[in-house]
């Protein structure tokens, strides 16, 4: 396998725009890659798009990246189309990867692309919520709803984290609560250590022009803010958002003509949940640590992170699945100030899905994005000192208690 390198990435700022297209922010980031990379678009050899809900919520389906990409005069190349939930892009970039890595292609585009907003806000939530088995999804509301009354001692319909899942809300928030309580229980994590992730990455996301919201708050304010579904707060949970996000990769050799900075991609790893036995790792734990054994690395060596932080909980769990602690310490993490800007390891220094947002097919190559800014120093004043070798995590789905889709990246330079 050849060795790879990132050498232009681009993005929109994330947020609500009813009146763009696809097309539209596709060719607002894969632009900004190119010009970052100082190349013209004769030379992408394959593109690789990522996007999960274009179908649900603009009708297009089964060509939704050459419709995307032909109006900016692609053809000809062949154009992929990735769509696994929130690792979407994510999965497009390691098949960008891939093709460049095994010799068939010397330049690849990856763009991961997604609009959420509707007009029918229930039409948004039912499309992330298909990113679960839909023959069995009664079941797993049903069960939500039991679980929250058990906890709420009241009735299923009006206990918190019960009735809305799928139609006023996302139902993974109810899955990420779930989660959440029982980390709680075994570990005694307490809410205001979820609430200091959220603090952590609103500010985080202050600081990032590309960012969804921009607003920083107190940990009063996470705790008070409105509750979804005990125990995460509005403010403890990712926005849905529209917006895309693009990267180029080539030969590391070939790298060379074009930048002075190339971003080495030292691991690329994707694969999918499965049934577990009693006391086996996470696919989360499990795709982590094949990529430190492809980079040759180990957790303690890497200098910044993004990392799928669906809600607050999400991240204290990766945490220990990245091997940052061992498990049940995650709490005990983020009391340390260890994924802070300046802490030895930073955290969402995009502002995460908390803060910089989450249009779900945009969200694994805009945490490619901010790594290879990172890892080049150009991130201003969010910038992590002497940032050498970064890491993304993104999950995607869920399909009976596993992820469907869990991708890791290791980069550095």
């Amino acid at each position: 396998m050849r060795q790879v390198a990132i050498i232009g990435g681009g993005m929109t700022r994330f947020g609500k725009f009813l009146d763009r297209s696809l097309k539209d922010l596709g060719r607002e980031a894969v632009e900004e890659a190119l010009r970052s990379a100082g190349m013209e678009k004769s030379a992408i050899e394959a593109a690789v798009v990522g996007n999960a809900a274009a179908g649900l919520i603009t009708g297009q389906e089964c060509i939704r990246g050459q419709v995307i990409l032909r109006e900016m005069g692609f053809g000809d190349i062949p154009i992929i189309n990735t769509e696994n939930a929130c690792a979407s892009s994510s999965t497009a970039f390691h098949l960008a990867w891939l093709y460049v890595a095994s010799g068939m292609y010397d330049v690849a585009l990856a763009l991961g692309v997604e609009k959420l907003y509707h007009e029918d806000k229930r039409r948004s939530y039912q499309a992330i919520g298909a990113a679960v088995d839909v023959e069995l999804v009664q079941q797993i509301l049903a069960r939500m709803q039991e679980e929250a009354a058990a906890k709420a001692k009241e009735p299923a319909a009006t206990a918190p984290g019960g009735a809305g899942a799928g139609q006023s809300r996302s139902m993974f928030m109810d899955i990420y609560a779930a989660l959440a309580r029982n980390h709680m229980q075994k570990y005694g994590t307490t809410k205001e250590q979820f609430a200091k992730v959220a603090v952590k990455n609103h500010y985080h996301g202050s600081l990032n022009p590309h960012a969804q919201y921009r607003e920083r708050y107190t940990l009063e304010e996470i705790l008070d803010s409105p509750l979804v579904a005990e125990p995460l707060t509005r403010l403890m949970c990712s926005p849905i958002g529209d917006g895309a996000a693009a990267l180029i990769v080539t030969t590391a050799e070939k790298a060379r003509q074009y930048t002075t900075k190339p971003v080495l991609v030292r691991a690329s790893v994707l694969g999918s949940g499965k049934d577990l036995a009693p006391e086996e790792p996470t696919a989360g734990t499990r795709m982590a640590r094949r990529a430190y054994e492809a980079a040759g690395i180990g957790p303690q060596d890497v200098n910044v992170i993004e990392l799928h932080d669906a809600t607050a909980p999400a991240e204290i769990v990766i945490y220990e699945e990245l091997g940052l602690c061992a498990p049940g310490e995650g709490g005990r993490l983020i009391d340390s100030g260890y994924t802070d800007l300046g802490g030895k390891a930073p955290v969402n220094t995009s502002g995460g899905l908390l803060s910089k947002g989450h249009p779900i097919g945009a969200t694994g190559t805009a945490q490619l994005c901010e790594v290879f800014w990172q890892l080049r120093g150009e991130c201003g004043d969010r910038q992590v000192k002497e940032a050498r070798v970064g890491l993304t995590e993104n999950g995607g789905g869920m399909v009976r208690g596993e992820p469907a889709a869990v991708s890791v990246h290791i980069l550095g330079v």
